[in-house]
């Protein structure tokens, strides 16, 4: 049953994806708002597909954390789900992104409208300095600036591989920064169509401020994530416990 109602679930949530691309091109001519507006419908639409099909809701804690206005949000990054589910929680948001997916056809076009923050990893040290530029401007303008630290998607359970970036732009921005921690892997598993039942918490936690000591920011920043995230996947498990059949398999890193 969870094979057919994933099978018709991915269908749909691609349906649905296309269908407002088509007809949201009018809004590639107006302002970001418009943008981001059709971007919200659509993973609003995403999650109630989501629920009904699949059984799996998404409940969001901790938005007491939230500030008003600009802030840098760093998020634990476990699946598809988190990059869209987030979208719905922010007025004005953008998302730090590779380039490359500026150059995909129609999806491109909206990242562009909406302003989103693009990287080219290709010119390296130039990279951060142009990243640092685009997120004070979007901070100035008081947007919330999307980031995940480890830079991909990390299975449920997997070592943690967090990278100084976010620390950096805290420092040279003065913004706060508010955590994400999540359990989104073992509903919606970075590899494979499955999508398992239950309830998917995202929850934001209690901002950590600028630091000029990088190395302590970001000890502090991976340390409150993981113990939330791990609270979290803890908690599904005690709720479902035929979850554990969604944790990838992990390599020994004492093998080979």
């Amino acid at each position: 049953m969870i094979v057919i109602r994933s099978i018709a679930f991915n269908i749909l949530f691609y349906v649905n994806m296309t269908v407002l691309a088509i007809l949201g091109l009018p809004t590639l001519l107006m302002k970001r708002a418009a943008v981001q507006e059709l971007a919200r419908i659509w993973s609003r639409n995403s999650l109630w597909l989501l629920d009904k099909i699949c059984g799996a809701k998404v409940e969001f804690r901790g938005r007491e954390h939230l500030p008003e206005g600009a802030c840098i949000i760093a998020a634990k990054h476990q699946s598809a789900l988190e990059t869209f589910a987030l979208t719905t929680q922010m007025d004005d948001f953008t998302f730090v992104l590779k380039r490359e997916l500026l150059k995909v056809p129609m999806f491109g076009w909206y990242l562009r409208a909406a302003e989103q923050i693009a990287v080219d990893r290709a010119r390296r040290g130039q990279a951060l300095a142009d990243l640092t530029r685009q997120v004070a401007d979007a901070l100035a303008e008081g947007r919330q600036v999307f980031i995940f630290p480890e830079g991909t998607r990390t299975a449920v359970g997997a070592p943690p591989a967090y990278k100084s970036g976010v620390a950096h732009l805290c420092a040279a921005t003065g913004a706060i920064c508010v955590p994400v921690a999540l359990n989104s892997g073992l509903f919606w598993p970075r590899r494979g169509l499955l999508r398992h039942p239950g309830r998917i918490v995202i929850e934001f936690l209690a901002p950590i401020a600028a630091d000029p000591d990088k190395q302590q920011f970001m000890r502090l920043l991976e340390s409150r994530i993981e113990a939330a995230t791990v609270r979290l996947i803890a908690e599904a498990l005690a709720a479902d416990p035929s979850l554990k059949c969604a944790l990838e398999r992990q390599p020994d890193p004492a093998a080979g």
